[in-house]
């Protein structure tokens, strides 16, 4: 399979070129469709539409974007909980249709309590899971079954369920799902499609990958990868750092989340992996490049590859000799950082690929 390139789109225009978050402060649909646009010119295949409990609806951006784009995907950021299962089926299906099968899910459960709170749900972590766990259930017999059916669980309980509408692809949208800790995995290892990790050291990032497939096994299902990380790239290696640099020195003391700008660390067990590897070395494997991760806390995707365009796409495709099927890569200067990616990283990442996978069938 192709490597999919997955970017991300904010709901406003950045206020620096060292922007760390993109989907709070209110919303423009100007600079949605303009983000969306420059995305698919780039080369992307998918964008990913965050979710924060103050920021603009999730579908509706994507579906706003959806129709000023012609071939680009929408990766949605969901938090089960918060609507009900059947309908949040229906919902998937509808916008799987009007996109024209141009839809993926990214499952979430909630970053912290803190922000969970802010959306009325004050349910712990771990019981969180096991729901999510269940609403992913209850959407796939939505989307299975012909005929009204009941479901009676922990969280959930419906008497004669029924859709009239079914995804567009088959069976469903791809489920992404997230995070590092027991829960999470028990839940992605048997309803999901994809992992999505932080880029770390390719040491860890092979041993996950096999650790995740060997547990997906035991339910006879074989889940793809996505790596997450932020390129600094530019036309010599020195002009890289230096801009790694700039970019650290306007992020210090920075979290980048009005909900999480009082955190002291990491908030979650995929964070506390990344600040780990930060507080253990700046530099891995060459070019992955953890000291934003450090002076943030590790909150969200803040591991980068830095570099020649040449250099970096050359560190991205060793996770894809790992087996990571798709790459999420954003930049801290988002809209240009789009642009430059189309032009600089995106090409060449394809290409070897494309190489790669030819000396793979030839033995």
């Amino acid at each position: 399979m192709p490597i999919k390139l997955i970017g991300m789109i904010g709901v406003t225009p950045p206020k620096s070129a060292a922007t760390l978050h993109v989907i709070e402060g209110g919303l423009s649909p100007h600079y949605v469709t303009e983000a969306a646009r420059a995305h698919e010119a780039a080369g992307f295949d998918l964008v990913l539409v965050g979710y924060s409990s103050s920021s603009a609806e999730g579908f509706l951006v994507a579906l706003h974007a959806a129709e000023r784009t012609e071939r680009l995907g929408y990766l949605i950021a969901h938090r089960p909980g918060f609507v009900a299962p059947t309908l949040m089926a229906r919902k998937i299906a509808t916008f799987d249709h009007l996109s024209g099968g141009r839809l993926a899910v990214h499952i979430i459960t909630g970053k912290t309590d803190d922000e969970q709170e802010g959306d009325g749900d004050f349910t712990p972590k771990a019981e969180r899971y096991r729901r999510a766990a269940e609403y992913l259930e209850l959407m796939k017999l939505t989307w299975s079954n012909e005929r009204p059916f009941d479901f009676a669980g922990e969280f959930y309980r419906v008497k004669g369920a029924h859709s009239d509408v079914r995804p567009l692809q088959k069976p469903h949208p791809p489920l992404f799902f997230g995070g590092a800790s027991d829960g999470a995995l028990a839940m992605g290892a048997r309803l999901c499609d994809v992992y999505a990790i932080y880029a770390e050291p390719l040491a860890s990032t092979r041993e996950r990958i096999g650790q995740f497939r060997a547990q997906a096994a035991a339910f006879g299902r074989a889940p793809g990868f996505n790596v997450s990380v932020r390129p600094v790239i530019a036309g010599s290696e020195g002009a890289a750092w230096d801009k790694a640099n700039t970019i650290l020195g306007a992020m210090t003391g920075s979290k980048g989340w009005s909900r999480q700008e009082a955190m002291s660390g990491p908030v979650d067990n995929a964070g506390r992996r990344l600040m780990g590897f930060a507080l253990e070395r700046d530099v891995h494997d060459e070019r992955l490049w953890m000291p934003i991760a450090r002076v943030t806390g590790a909150l969200g995707n803040t591991s980068c590859l830095v570099g020649t365009p040449e250099q970096v796409a050359r560190a991205i495709l060793e996770y894809y000799k790992l087996g990571v099927g798709s790459v999420l890569i954003r930049g801290f200067d988002p809209f240009n950082d789009t642009v430059e990616f189309g032009r600089e990283l995106i090409p060449r990442v394809k290409a070897g690929a494309i190489d790669i996978d030819r000396m793979q069938r030839a033995g």
